[in-house]
């Protein structure tokens, strides 16, 4: 009997998995919820999904109400994993509930962490968010990385639980077959992201053979995208930088099999899932180092270089660009690197049984 099916058979309990917004948001975040969602339900856990206002975690006061009345009408003793956008936004719900409910917070980066916060935003979001773990029986966070920075929220660390991301197995990118470098950023335009530090990075490398496919959202943040359409002008990048906007599977499929190398500039990542899938396709990476980037990313399938370094990304561009034999040498690394890629299974097995664990211990 498999493990799912054992499970199954002692009838674990009704689970809720509650997020702000739609789940069908194509971010890294999203994707993560909803695989685990699914690898739960194989492994005999019936998750239902319980939608909360999309202002988090700058909840309404009617949000906030529609989500106290949800939350109270959840039976006594229900597991309920919460999207830490959602539960370090409403302390008061996660403290009234603590002792009925099994709070299970997912944490894919602190609140206060995010960029460009003011410093009033920050203070008030880690005050609230160090009061709504404090509510939590578990706190899963998706690296070793984003566990180390609940510290200073108090969480115990004996009641974190690092569940990493997997990846999907994917075809080789064929590339470009271009003498310039077809360069690829998936990332939603946010200030986190870094695309002005990417831009400003290019900027400087306008004498080689270049070009950079940028897929992601530009709605969800419609102030950064207008700052990065007015910079692409003022650098006089047009015709070689492309913004995208989201695209389906498969034509975010064609633009990794285009590419001849993978860039991100983020400021700061929970885990860096795009990363993990570059690798899969075999792509060289030029990345900050962030999140879970140096245990993903190894020196010899990549370059990571501090977040905020715009001199330190152009060099390694730079190097990218000019030398094909150090090229050559990081997408066979990249190839090496996609063997040791972790898997959904794996990390929906890890998940279910901190469920397993949570389960088993009593209500007061």
């Amino acid at each position: 009997m498999s493990a799912g099916e054992c499970r199954s058979a002692h009838a674990s309990p009704p689970c809720r998995l509650l997020l702000p917004g739609d789940w069908h948001t194509p971010t890294g975040g999203y994707v993560y919820d909803r695989r685990i969602a699914a690898g739960l339900r194989e492994l005999g856990w019936p998750v239902q999904v319980l939608a909360l206002d999309a202002s988090f975690p700058f909840p309404t006061a009617e949000a906030l109400a529609r989500a106290e009345a949800a939350v109270a009408a959840l039976p006594d003793g229900t597991p309920v994993i919460t999207d830490g956008l959602a539960f370090g936004a409403m302390p008061e719900t996660a403290e009234r509930h603590a002792r009925r409910l099994r709070w299970v917070a997912l944490v894919h980066h602190p609140l206060h962490l995010e960029t460009g916060l003011a410093q009033a935003q920050r203070q008030a979001l880690f005050a609230s968010e160090a009061r709504a773990l404090a509510a939590a029986r578990r706190v899963v966070v998706t690296s070793v990385a984003t566990a180390g920075h609940l510290a200073a929220l108090g969480v115990p660390p004996e009641r974190i639980a690092v569940v990493e991301p997997g990846c999907d197995p994917a075809p080789l990118a064929a590339g470009s077959g271009e003498a310039g470098l077809n360069l690829l950023c998936v990332a939603t335009l946010t200030p986190r992201k870094g695309h002005a530090l990417l831009l400003d990075a290019l900027a400087g490398l306008g004498d080689r053979a270049w070009t950079l496919h940028c897929v992601g959202s530009l709605s969800r943040d419609a102030a950064t995208a207008a700052q990065v359409r007015e910079a692409i002008g003022t650098l006089g990048l047009h015709g070689r930088v492309h913004l995208h906007g989201e695209l389906d599977d498969a034509a975010l499929a064609r633009r990794y099999d285009e590419a001849d190398a993978f860039v991100l500039a983020s400021h700061f990542e929970g885990y860096g899932m795009v990363f993990a899938e570059a690798l899969a396709h075999g792509l060289p990476v030029i990345g900050t180092r962030t999140g879970a980037a140096a245990q993903l990313v190894p020196p010899g399938a990549g370059v990571l270089v501090p977040p905020g370094d715009a001199a330190a990304l152009r060099d390694a561009l730079a190097a990218l660009m000019d030398d094909p034999r150090r090229r050559a040498a990081l997408a066979q690394g990249a190839r090496a690197a996609r063997e040791a890629l972790p898997s959904w299974q794996a990390a929906c097995a890890r998940f279910a049984a901190v469920l397993d664990a949570v389960a088993a211990e009593a209500v007061p």
